[in-house]
């Protein structure tokens, strides 16, 4: 009986603690993970955060503008995963723990020595700087505490922090605060912005079926009030919503979304965990055609066709709200953020039924394609042909297909995709020896430049995947990256480095492969696409020799290749 109040009373310190958000009690062990870092908590990005093709899968902590700071093992287990790559999250560390969870340290400047000596090893068996590993539950094993690397800005980092992440046993990532770790804000969130959409051709906002920006006042007490509407029909909402904390200027996200209706709940938006599978789906969440054109994120308050993602709560006629004529009505948006602070937004709503204009200019789609939601879609012209999957799009839409010469257009992009569409280009009429150096190019708005969309080649066909709408072209690139030496010149004695550098450089189609050697031995060169460095360390202890002939050669992503030769001199 003693055991048993024992485990009782263990079972309540880790999972007893109520949720601030709700109040309810907490499913998540509130004593089992320790922060990370040993300064305080301080985030530059907050979990489930919207970026631009995905939600945040962890916390940002920002490492006081330095890198090199001491980064621990939240609990014990062991390295289930390593991985290194030159974008995503960089030099990564996963380790697994008894209680089922997985902690995910990502963007790191090294690792500790035993974990540095392991994956360097692999490194070298391998031959590559990226590299990818699942070590069993005995190699690797972790003690709670113990210095498993340094923080860094690898990868897709954006300046130096911390990426850190919990995942359940279903490798679904989850508020690490959730957990027990402590920020400090005070802060409510703050709302810059809310707009109506009409659900259906049927519905009206201010005499208008489109959607339509409304007039934000804020209030002394950090709430809102909207300019009241007129309104007849289905309709939604959607807010520009943020968050800040008491030692962070910058901006956050959000963790939980509610709407109202006349004081009936119509919708909750719930950033607690997601899944990767649907993260993609953020593009469905958001007003993406707001989005590209003027780099705002609005949250739809209302759930559209295909919208899988499981965010939602309570939804009532998936948030949307029916407005009749003649009725006054409140809809209602409270704000909040993961410590409970919130912001209310109140829209007064007249019913009003206003008849439509008739447009004078309606959209002539016969010169417009037909593209469908439940099955595959194909459209050729030229020598170009643009395959869209099943449920490449949201729903069935209307594209403008033209093709100019060796030019593709695809009307704008406005669209948000599920998945990749892809472009093919029939090469067999252009000579050999200029196919291999074509690829297919994207260009932005007036912009002249041609950028380099993923381009692979099968036969006599280039095929590129993107999920933008927009022009597309062929191109060709005949130039070699470029390599220079950064911390030594030729026939040079550099005994007392301990990093041999270099640039490497592709104006064009970006860098696709390196490989470098020292009296023809491989050895390892990691690359940072931010700062194009290429940087060996002699402490790995494979230059051995007093004169050494190095080598490199640097392919881009067409096949164009640079060599560049060197000797250099050490004892």
């Amino acid at each position: 009986m003693k055991q048993f109040l024992i485990l009782f009373l263990i079972s309540c310190s880790l999972y007893g603690q109520p949720d601030i958000t709700t109040g309810e009690e907490s499913e998540y062990p509130q004593d089992y993970f320790r922060q990370p870092l040993d300064i305080p908590l301080v985030l530059s990005g907050t979990f489930a955060e919207l970026r631009s093709t995905h939600f945040h899968g962890g916390l940002d902590i920002k490492t006081q503008q330095r890198e090199g700071l001491k980064v621990y093992a939240a609990a014990e287990g062991y390295i289930s995963r390593i991985k290194i790559s030159h974008y995503g999250y960089g030099k990564a560390l996963y380790i697994t723990h008894p209680n089922g969870y997985t902690t995910v340290y990502g963007h790191l400047q090294k690792f500790s020595k035993r974990l540095e000596d392991y994956i360097k090893q692999c490194q070298y068996d391998k031959e590559r700087f990226e590299v990818e590993v699942f070590p069993h539950s005995k190699e690797l094993l972790i003690a709670q505490d113990e210095v498993i690397g340094y923080s860094g800005n690898t990868g897709g980092s954006g300046g130096p922090h911390l990426h850190f992440e919990i995942r359940d046993n279903l490798e679904r990532p989850i508020n690490p605060l959730l957990f027990g770790m402590e920020v400090k804000d005070s802060i409510s969130p703050y709302v810059t912005a809310v707009f109506a959409y009409p659900r259906d051709e049927n519905a009206t906002i201010n005499g208008k079926n489109e959607r339509v920006p409304l007039r934000l006042i804020p209030k002394k007490n950090g709430d809102y009030a909207v300019e009241k509407i007129t309104a007849y029909g289905n309709i939604g909402f959607g807010i520009t919503a943020n968050d800040k904390q008491d030692l962070a200027p910058n901006n956050n996200g959000v963790s939980n979304i509610q709407s109202f209706f006349n004081g009936n709940k119509s919708l909750e938006i719930d950033f607690k965990r997601f899944s990767f599978d649907e993260t993609k789906h953020i593009r469905r969440l958001v007003d993406y055609e707001y989005y590209i054109k003027h780099r705002t994120k609005i949250q739809k308050l209302f759930i559209e066709p295909n919208n899988p993602l499981s965010l939602y709560k309570d939804a009532y006629d998936q948030g949307y709200v029916h407005v009749e004529d003649s009725t006054a009505s409140v809809y209602k948006v409270r704000v909040r953020d993961y410590h409970g602070n919130e912001s209310w937004v109140v829209i007064p709503i007249d019913g009003k039924y206003e008849p439509l204009k008739k447009d004078d200019n309606p959209v002539n789609r016969s010169k417009q394609s037909l593209v469908y939601n439940n099955k595959k879609s194909t459209l050729t012209s030229g020598n170009f042909t643009v395959d869209f999957y099943k449920n490449t799009l949201y729903d069935d839409a209307y594209i403008d297909f033209k093709v100019n010469s060796d030019t593709l257009f695809l009307g704008e992009d406005k669209l948000p995709m599920q998945q990749n569409f892809y472009i093919n280009y029939d090469l067999s009429h252009y000579k050999a020896e200029h196919q291999n150096k074509l690829y297919i190019a994207r260009f932005y708005g007036n912009y002249k430049k041609p950028y380099y969309v993923s381009t692979s080649r099968k036969g006599d066909r280039l095929i590129a995947k993107t999920k933008a709408l927009g022009t597309y072209a062929l191109a060709m690139d005949t130039e070699p990256p470029v390599i220079t030496p950064v911390n030594f010149t030729n026939k040079k004695w550099i005994s007392n480095y301990r990093y041999l550098k270099l640039k490497i450089e592709d104006k064009l189609t970006g860098i696709s492969k390196y490989r470098a050697t020292v009296n023809g031995k491989w050895i390892l060169m990691e690359y940072d696409y931010k700062t194009n460095s290429l940087v060996h360390d002699f402490n790995d202890n494979v230059v051995k020799d007093t004169k050494n002939e190095l080598k490199i050669i640097v392919t881009d992503n067409v096949g164009n290749s640079s060599t560049f030769e060197a000797t250099f001199f050490r004892k």
